[in-house]
């Protein structure tokens, strides 16, 4: 597979399995919600177990330099776990929440929605990072799931990238549409993840996947967060299934851990 591809007018997404991909765009190399640990289970109390049923592709120290950490949120573990709390002092730059920054300190840095920063290419231009907004699950439960925010990364002669991190708003897909003209690759947390904690979906289903593709007109869209994790009710089969459905399954790359795909898109600029 050609890297180079990467780092020059695409995106190369590399899947380490749960929500942990390596993003490698523009010459910057990102990686998202680090998740290393065994499988095991993680007890929190009554109705609150979380359970990782497969090893990640990679261990933290296999995935190489990075650049810049995008972490969605740090307060759940399948999204941060033990391993990955530890390999946040390893990098020079955790992207994430206002609230994730304040517990975690070090390398950590937030925005507000639709605020950004510029991180540097080797080109001498900029990849610019937008933090978005999104919803941990449905409208009302933000103060049991806890601030969560997505990505969108854009600059000169890249692609333009919707990171969308533990949503399940098709609202927020919306806004995100709204905001930018064009969305050419999108990186969705999918699974239809549930748990005994509240009465709804923690991420997009499948079929809210499909629609939030073609909500954002994304000509490719590659979704994480879907495997490894008892909690989710839908995986791979579902995903194509709805796409399928929808008719865009040609929009649609499923990665298994371990696995990479280089989307070489034509960018506008």
């Amino acid at each position: 597979m050609d890297t180079q591809q990467g780092t020059g007018r695409g995106i190369r997404i590399e899947s380490v399995g749960g929500p942990t991909a390596i993003l490698e765009i523009g010459g910057v190399r990102l990686i998202t919600d680090p998740t290393f640990d065994e499988p095991q289970e993680y007890d929190f109390g009554p109705g609150r177990v979380l359970a990782k049923t497969a090893p990640s592709a990679l261990g933290p120290d296999e995935v190489g330099p990075v650049d810049a950490v995008l972490l969605s949120h740090d307060q759940h573990v399948d999204n941060l776990d033990v391993s990955g709390r530890a390999y946040l002092a390893q990098v020079p730059l955790v992207l994430t929440t206002a609230s994730a920054a304040e517990r975690l300190g070090g390398a950590s840095r937030a925005a507000a929605p639709w605020e950004h920063l510029d991180l540097p290419r080797p080109d001498g231009r900029a990849l610019r990072v937008t933090w978005v907004p999104a919803l941990h699950g449905p409208e009302g439960t933000e103060h049991i799931v806890g601030e969560v925010t997505g990505f969108v990364l854009s600059g000169e002669g890249v692609p333009t990238v919707y990171v969308s991190g533990d949503n399940a708003s098709l609202d927020v897909v919306r806004a995100v549409s709204e905001r930018f003209r064009r969305i050419d690759v999108a990186v969705l947390f999918a699974g239809a993840g549930r748990t005994g904690l509240i009465d709804g979906y923690l991420t997009l289903t499948s079929h809210q996947s499909a629609r939030a593709a073609r909500v954002l007109g994304a000509a490719h869209v590659v979704p994480v967060h879907f495997d490894m994790w008892r909690h989710f009710t839908e995986g791979a089969p579902e995903l194509a299934e709805a796409f399928d459905e929808a008719g865009l399954r040609d929009r649609l790359t499923l990665l298994a851990p371990g696995e990479s795909t280089v989307v070489a898109a034509t960018p506008v600029g």
